[in-house]
């Protein structure tokens, strides 16, 4: 890929720039050509009937995760072309923890794939979602 990464730093500011990025209160914890890690605190107004975090979070979660690790080869231009998401468990703890990494790329598109983690507030985290991607590169709107 030639596209040049955009720093940790300049991938915060994308993420401070969407605003219901901003309502779950997102944070970019790790971001290169390797991967990418997002991170949201659960708080009660995000949890379902059963006090379990609500399935769209994790869905949230794993969707805008696969998109910033895609850009991380294809540059900050791109949006997601799909995913498809897997519920292995009920999320619970204290946070939610997505990892995603680019598995094959193209000049335009990315394909990506992503693990979502609840984190207790003790012991390790534990895997409650896989997720599956694609992301497109776009022509920057206006351009």
């Amino acid at each position: 890929m030639t596209a040049t990464v955009p720093t940790l730093d300049q991938a915060r500011a994308v993420l401070a720039a969407q605003p219901f990025s901003v309502l779950v209160g997102a944070e970019l914890t790790a971001f290169d050509a390797d991967n990418a890690v997002l991170e949201v605190p659960i708080r009660d107004d995000l949890r379902q009937q059963f006090g379990y975090v609500h399935g769209a979070v994790l869905s949230y979660l794993a969707d805008n995760t696969i998109t910033f690790a895609g850009g991380a080869v294809l540059g900050p231009n791109v949006l997601t072309g799909g995913f498809t998401i897997t519920y292995l468990r009920p999320a619970d703890g204290i946070a939610l923890r997505a990892v995603a990494r680019v598995v094959d790329a193209t000049r335009r598109q990315a394909v990506c794939d992503c693990r979502v983690y609840s984190v207790p507030a003790v012991g390790d985290p534990v895997l409650c979602a896989t997720a599956q991607g694609t992301v497109r590169a776009i022509e920057p709107p206006g351009a």
